[in-house]
């Protein structure tokens, strides 16, 4: 037997397929819990790469591969060929390539620091060489980037969806962590990546968890609400029927299994439910505890709902700020294609409605996991590899930094005023009409929705998936004039901190937020805590 591995490194986690060689069947499939690297999203992940150095990093990521590709059943030994696909922050990472290019933008910034511009074309390399514990002799297949910022994942999400041979004005957005999204006129492409931070993949949420079995995925409506329940298979079954206005929960009876938590999708259900009813003003839900209570004690509340805006503020806003720099108006942008976890379970009317796809979209496209399935694809068939970068060098894009742009400035300080403050809508489109920009229809009509999957990874092979939970990275380190007071791990909202009895700070990397936070650093009364001493342990 004679054995490849595809996988998938997302800035929320990573995916991964055993394929038989001879035939192309897939035969199972894992995926980690999380992201191993400290940090809510790609830019929290680069910063503490700088902060730490890449090698440390590559270790980080390289130790959890090793992990994943270990759960998928398959001797090692046998495997002949990996690829890979993501980002080129992750990809880098996975290879040992150096990140200062990607941290700083513009060729002033890299030649006062004397950065070199890497390459990150597609190629051929030694899957030992980079770490992975597989037999001499295995090759590396990896993808090429579109430029340094657009990477294999934004170049899957085109190819794999049709995107890029659709003659109509259309949008793609890969619905996760980092939120990468294209925009195409004719054969002009814009491209952009909000950084909408974990909400979309149900983290950062109380109760919340990525698509797996359990996972509340929807809230669909039959006079009152009814949760949709991810089952073994990865697919939506019913489960009990809630109304937040009464504030009662009726059990649907015996049912495929219980739910554990709320994935991504059913977060943006829990918004528009929310908004639906009039239940969120100026940043609180009016229930009364504060709380949408779902079952089996699931539950969304104030901050959920708060952080999930901010997420679909960043895309609607990076949307916009597409069209604007296109000089295209909303009215002539139809077409969407929708990729990713998110991309996929939501209900596409729903993201309309809340603002993650454009009001004026008619005609919805949902596909899946389009990185995996493009690693897939290569491991399949190396030269594809050839193709891809002929495809890369010939895309004629622009590529549109969010974080420094006016536009985008201007759009979503209008989408935090929205979402937390209570500003109204019609204030919204009178400050940016003032700024120059058009007006934000409000949705109409019912769009025609084609769902092209079933679920984010069509085919889980026979042995189906499983879920890792351990990924075994931790920070460790003593802090001189530490008195061992723990008000660092009190204050740590994702309770990834524990100060041991010998005043050791032990972080688990997988639960922490890393420099989106640095609430343990702020909180020490001592001010002798530095996140950046600690130490890594694997």
């Amino acid at each position: 037997m004679s054995y490849g591995i595809s996988i998938d490194i997302g800035t929320s986690g990573s995916r991964a397929h055993a394929v038989d060689l001879k035939d192309g069947k897939i035969l199972s499939t894992s995926v980690t819990e999380c992201h191993p690297l400290p940090g809510a999203n790609i830019m929290d992940h680069l910063t503490f790469c700088i902060n730490v150095g890449t090698d440390v990093a590559h270790k980080i990521l390289i130790d959890t591969e090793n992990k994943l590709i270990r759960t998928l059943g398959v001797d090692l030994n046998q495997v002949e060929r990996v690829s890979i696909c993501g980002n080129p922050i992750q990809l880098s990472l996975f290879q040992g390539i150096p990140v200062d290019d990607l941290a700083f933008a513009g060729e002033n910034a890299h030649k006062a620091r004397g950065i070199q511009a890497q390459k990150r074309d597609a190629g051929v390399f030694s899957a030992v060489d980079v770490g992975l514990d597989v037999k001499d002799g295995c090759e590396l297949l990896v993808p090429p980037a579109i430029r340094h910022e657009i990477g294999a994942d934004a170049l899957a999400m085109m190819y794999k969806s049709g995107f890029l041979d659709d003659k109509r004005n259309c949008l793609v957005t890969d619905y996760g962590t980092n939120a990468e999204m294209a925009l195409k006129i004719g054969d002009e492409i814009y491209t952009g990546s909000a950084a909408a931070g974990p909400a979309m993949e149900g983290q950062s949420i109380k109760c919340g968890m990525l698509a797996g079995p359990g996972a509340i995925s929807d809230l669909t409506y039959d006079f009152q609400w009814v949760t949709q329940v991810l089952d073994d298979d990865i697919l939506p079954k019913d489960g009990d029927r809630v109304d937040f206005g009464l504030e009662t929960i009726t059990p649907s009876g015996p049912m495929h299994g219980k739910a554990t938590g709320i994935t991504g999708t059913g977060v943006i259900a829990a918004v528009a439910a929310a908004l639906d009813g009039n239940l969120w003003k100026k940043g609180k839900l009016t229930t009364s505890d504060g709380k949408l209570h779902l079952q089996d004690g699931v539950y969304i509340d104030s901050h959920d709902i708060s952080e999930a805006l901010k997420a679909i503020g960043a895309m609607r806003a990076g949307h916009f700020t597409l069209l604007e720099h296109a000089g295209i108006k909303f009215e002539d942008m139809k077409v969407m294609y929708m990729a990713g976890a998110s991309g996929t379970y939501v209900d596409a009317v729903k993201a309309r409605d809340v603002g993650l796809l454009p009001p004026s979209c008619d005609t919805i496209y949902q596909w899946g996991n389009t990185s995996l399935a493009m690693a897939t694809d290569i491991l399949k068939d190396p030269e594809l590899l050839d193709t891809l970068q002929g495809i890369a060098n010939g895309i004629r894009a622009n590529h549109i930094m969010f974080a420094g742009d006016k536009i985008f400035e201007q759009i979503y300080t209008q989408e935090l005023a929205l979402c937390d403050e209570g500003m109204p809508m019609e204030m919204y489109n009178s400050n940016n009409v003032m700024a120059g920009l058009q007006e934000l229809p409000k949705p109409r009509g019912t769009p025609t929705i084609h769902r092209m999957v079933q679920r984010d990874i069509p085919d889980l092979g026979e042995r189906g998936l499983f879920i890792m939970h351990e990924l075994g990275t931790q920070l460790r380190g003593y802090m001189e004039g530490c008195t061992g007071c723990k008000k660092c791990e009190r204050e740590c909202p994702e309770h990834a901190l524990t100060v041991k009895d010998d005043k050791e700070i032990v972080v688990e990397t997988k639960n922490c937020l890393g420099t989106a936070c640095y609430r343990c650093q702020f909180s020490c009364p001592e001010k002798v805590y530095k996140y950046d001493n600690l130490k890594l342990s694997l």
